[in-house]
C-alpha cells in the first residue's frame, strides 16, 4: 500500500485473516484505493522492516485496468506519456522526490527573505504594456482595450522597492516565445527580489547567499529525495567567481567557438563556459543593447550595463541588473529599444518623486529545480507544463 510518504507491505495468510478478507484481497488491482486496519509487526524482509497484518480492508474506489502509465515504473514511460498522464506520474517515487524538492526550494526562498525582513508582495499578471520590451507577449481582450499576460513582475517590484526598500515575490510569468527547447516554457514561476539603495555588486552578494541557503536546506531536508534521484548536491563556496561578458566571449573564441561581441550565449555555449570556469559563477557587465531597457549603463562606458546572469550546472538560473532610476535616461533607453514611453507613463512617473538607485534579480523556479535534481528537460520538473504544443492537462 502506498501513501504520500512511501509504501508499506500488507501481508495476509490463511491462519491470520478471515477467508472473506483473503477473497477481497484477491480481487484488488494496482491503484485501487483502500483503507486498511490491522496490526503493525516487524519483518526484516518487508520494506522499512515492518508490515501490517490486516483485520479490515475497505475498498474506497476501484481503478480502471489496464493502466496507461505504471506508477511503480516497472514499465518505463517516455516524457510525453508522463506529461499526458500527469496525475498517474505524480504517484511515482521520482515525481514525489522532484516536487518535494521544488516545494523545499520555494519554502527556503521565502524563509531566507522573510528572516531578513523583506516584504512579500503580490504584483498583477495582467498588464497594459511590455514588462521587458519585445513583441513576445500573450495578448488578450480587456473590456474596451487590450491587455497582456506579464512577462515578469519587473515594473511593479521596482515601484514597490522605492517605497518598501526590500521586497520579494514568487509569481507566474508568461512568454509567447516560439521555442521548443528543453530549458524553455511559455509559463514559468519566478522567485524575484528588488532592493533600494543597492547596486549590482550588492545584489549579486544577496543572490549568491540565497542560492547557498536554498541548496543547504534542500540537502538537509530532502536527503531521501536526492537519493531516489541519484543526485549528489554540491554546495559552492562563497564568494562565487565573477567573469565579465567580454571575458566569456574571449574564452569561447579561444576554444574555437564562433561568436561575436554583442551576441547572447546559446545554451550549448553556456555549458561550454561552465566547463571552462566552474559549476557556479556570475557573468556580469553585459552589452546594453541585448539587455532589458531598465538596465542601467555604466557611466563611462554606456555600451555596457550593470547586468549579470548566474550560471549553475551549465544553465542560466537567474539574472538581474541595477535599474535605471533617472526618468530621462529611462525614456532614452525605451526609445532606443523601439518602445513608446507613453505606454510606460505610470512606471516612469514613479521615478520623478524621489526614487533611490535600486537593483534586483529573479531565479527561475523550474530552472533551479532542473539543476538541483539533475533533470535534462524543464518539463520534467514542471507540474503542468505549458508550451507551444501543450495546454492540457
Amino acid at each position: 500500500m502506498r501513501d504520500k510518504d512511501g509504501i508499506i507491505q500488507i501481508t495476509a495468510s490463511k491462519d491470520k485473516v478471515t477467508k472473506k478478507l483473503l477473497e477481497l484481497m484477491g480481487k484488488l488491482h494496482q491503484e485501487d484505493v483502500v483503507a486498511v486496519k490491522g496490526k503493525v509487526v516487524k519483518n526484516k524482509q518487508a520494506p522499512e522492516g515492518i508490515e501490517i497484518i490486516p483485520s479490515e480492508i475497505n475498498v474506497i474506489n476501484k481503478s480502471k485496468v489496464l493502466l496507461p502509465l505504471d506508477p511503480r515504473r516497472v514499465a518505463k514511460a517516455n516524457l510525453d506519456t508522463q506529461l499526458d498522464w500527469r496525475f498517474l506520474y505524480f504517484r511515482t517515487d521520482k515525481a514525489k522526490a522532484i516536487f518535494k524538492i521544488q516545494s523545499q526550494i520555494s519554502k527556503s526562498f521565502r524563509e531566507f527573505f522573510s528572516n531578513r525582513n523583506y516584504l512579500e508582495i503580490q504584483p498583477p499578471i495582467l498588464i497594459s504594456s511590455a514588462s521587458e520590451g519585445g513583441a513576445e507577449l500573450f495578448q488578450l481582450p480587456y473590456f474596451e482595450r487590450e491587455a497582456f499576460l506579464a512577462q515578469s513582475p519587473q515594473l511593479y517590484k521596482q515601484m514597490c522597492a522605492i517605497a518598501f526598500e526590500k521586497v520579494f515575490m514568487i509569481v507566474p510569468c508568461f512568454r509567447a516565445e516560439k521555442f521548443d527547447q528543453p530549458t524553455h516554457l511559455n509559463e514559468i514561476r519566478q522567485m524575484d527580489i528588488e532592493q533600494a539603495f543597492t547596486n549590482d555588486e550588492d545584489i549579486m552578494k544577496v543572490l549568491e547567499e540565497c542560492l547557498v541557503y536554498i541548496l543547504k536546506r534542500v540537502k538537509k531536508n530532502c536527503e531521501n529525495e536526492l537519493k531516489i534521484l541519484k543526485t549528489d548536491l554540491k554546495i559552492p563556496k562563497l564568494p562565487l567567481k565573477r567573469i565579465s561578458y567580454t571575458q566569456a566571449i574571449n574564452l569561447l573564441k579561444e576554444h574555437k567557438e564562433e561568436i561575436s561581441w554583442g551576441e547572447d550565449f546559446s545554451k550549448t555555449q553556456e555549458k561550454k563556459i561552465s566547463k571552462l570556469v566552474g559549476n557556479t559563477f556570475f557573468i556580469k557587465d553585459w552589452p546594453t543593447k541585448i539587455k532589458a531597457f531598465y538596465a542601467i549603463p555604466h557611466e563611462k562606458k554606456p555600451e555596457i550595463c550593470k547586468a549579470f546572469d548566474l550560471i549553475h550546472s551549465g544553465i542560466e538560473i537567474a539574472s538581474g541588473t541595477q535599474r535605471i532610476h533617472i526618468p530621462e535616461l529611462l525614456i532614452k533607453q525605451l526609445k532606443e529599444k523601439g518602445l513608446n514611453p507613453e505606454r510606460f507613463k505610470s512606471y516612469i512617473e514613479c521615478f520623478r518623486y524621489g526614487a533611490p538607485y535600486h537593483s534586483g534579480w529573479s531565479i527561475g523556479l523550474e530552472r533551479i529545480t532542473m539543476t538541483i535534481t539533475n533533470r535534462a528537460n524543464i518539463r520534467e520538473v514542471t507540474m503542468f507544463p505549458r508550451d507551444r504544443s501543450r495546454i492540457t492537462p
